[in-house]
């Protein structure tokens, strides 16, 4: 059901006032119904109990039922048997029987407003039927009447037909126009409802359209914001609310911006300070007779180099200098795996079709050698695949290692974290191999998985999206 329901601002908007407007017409269209149900009881049973009370209480001598009588042959004429006046249509005839066709669809909320009437009159009635039908155009009867109120009576559209018991006498019938105005007033209210709806929902939606287009672009604004590009200020438009948002979010780009601009210059600064001291003390072990000595404060210097590297380039990362640019991938990973090559470290690279990328070469070159010297360090032998399809380019780097725990598989990504928990770079590093690569392929909107292998060993997966 919630995927037929708009997601943008102006259907929500649109759909939110149309079902206040339907249910706006569905009460007014109650009222108006209940209201002409008793403008006809008033117009209509009111008078036809009038008349029915007061035929019963005429009743003082018993009326010949018989067809062949005079009075009856004179009702037929429509005239009274007693003064010969014409009678208006609505007279009441008294019958032996019920007149009324059993099949007919009896009225039940008109016999019960019969019967409440009567009985507020003193006339002690036992069954009521009352029945509505369509008007038979070529009645004989319609034909004797004026044309005028023949007409009229046809407009009408049904006759109500009513038959009341009084018990041990017989019936009274009657028969009166009865006007179907729930038709006419459907159609009345469905017309009104479509003008409704053009007249307030086009300019909803107009509205809402105004309201939701500097939206949808402050939208594309943030999810394209990169800090450092020198991109111009978004425009404001829309309402005033709106336009104090995407004020705001200009703002913010310019702190955001402020904020990354003084932690570079700060990461420089540091990177400066910490180097220019271990260049004076990798300088000063040269002077350091025993050459075993001087071998292990040279190996310190240099991890201590390669960490400043690393914490430095995970800071830099939301801003790298490097532009991307159309690169082929698989050539990339070929040269990675040679220079593991050239220090006789067993890795293969499997050929590949040639694979035209768009990303920064350079660190997502550092990003594959952070895989395979974990897998080399680890596993010894390793094996680089690249595999694609239509959608995404993986590149596979896999290792028969002791593998990682399940439950660590993940925790692994974090900076600082070894499963070795000593901190000899022979056996771990700092721990900030796996983090740099994921930051460096999330960059590139791409993501890096680990999962162990059949059979012992690890894969590290790069999954990158086809441009």
């Amino acid at each position: 059901m919630t995927r037929f329901f708009p997601r943008s601002l102006p259907g929500q908007i649109a759909l939110l006032v149309a079902v206040a407007l339907f249910v706006a017409q569905a009460i007014n269209f109650g009222l108006l119904v209940r209201e002409r149900q008793n403008s006809r009881f008033a117009q209509v049973i009111v008078p036809t109990v009038t008349r029915l009370i007061d035929a019963a209480e005429r009743l003082g001598t018993p009326i010949n039922p018989r067809p062949d009588t005079p009075a009856a042959a004179d009702r037929r004429d429509g005239r009274d048997g007693r003064d010969g006046r014409r009678q208006a249509r609505g007279r009441v005839d008294f019958v032996p029987a019920n007149p009324i066709p059993v099949e007919l669809a009896r009225r039940a909320d008109i016999e019960r407003d019969l019967r409440r009437g009567l009985t507020d009159g003193g006339v002690q009635v036992g069954q009521v039927i009352a029945v509505v039908r369509p008007i038979d155009g070529s009645r004989p009867l319609l034909k004797r009447m004026d044309p005028a109120r023949a007409d009229r009576f046809r407009r009408l559209g049904a006759e109500l037909m009513i038959a009341v018991e009084l018990p041990g006498r017989g019936w009274l019938s009657l028969s009166s126009a009865w006007p179907r105005s729930e038709r006419a007033l459907i159609w009345q209210l469905l017309a009104q409802t479509l003008i409704l709806y053009i007249v307030v929902l086009l300019p909803v939606l107009w509205a809402g359209h105004r309201i939701a287009r500097p939206l949808r672009k402050l939208a594309a604004a943030a999810r394209a914001f990169h800090p450092g590009e020198d991109a111009d200020p978004l425009e404001e438009s829309g309402p005033s609310d709106v336009r104090a948002v995407i004020a705001a979010y200009n703002a913010l780009s310019k702190r955001v911006t402020a904020m990354l601009d003084e932690k570079d210059r700060m990461l420089g600064a540091i990177g400066h300070d910490l180097r220019t001291p271990l260049a004076a003390l990798r300088v000063r072990i040269e002077s350091v007779e025993d050459d075993e000595d001087r071998a292990r404060m040279a190996d310190t210097i240099d991890e201590m180099n390669h960490t400043l590297d690393d914490i430095l380039s995970l800071a830099r990362l939301g801003r790298p200098s490097e532009p991307p640019t159309d690169v082929d991938l698989s050539a990339l990973i070929d040269a990675v795996v040679e220079d593991f090559r050239d220090l006789d470290q067993d890795v293969t690279f499997e050929e590949a079709p040639r694979l035209r990328m768009h990303l920064r070469p350079a660190l997502m070159r550092r990003a594959v050698r952070n895989l395979i010297e974990n897998a080399v360090k680890y596993g010894g032998a390793t094996e680089v695949r690249l595999r694609s399809d239509d959608r995404n380019v993986r590149i596979e780097v896999c290792d028969r290692g002791p593998g990682i725990p399940p439950e660590k598989l993940e925790k692994v990504f974090d900076p600082f974290t070894r499963l070795e928990e000593s901190r000899n770079r022979e056996t771990g590093g700092a721990g900030l191999g796996l983090a740099l690569a994921r930051a460096i392929v999330r960059d590139s909107s791409g993501e890096i998985s680990l999962a162990n292998r059949d059979g012992g060993g690890l894969v590290a997966t790069i999954t990158l999206p086809r441009s």
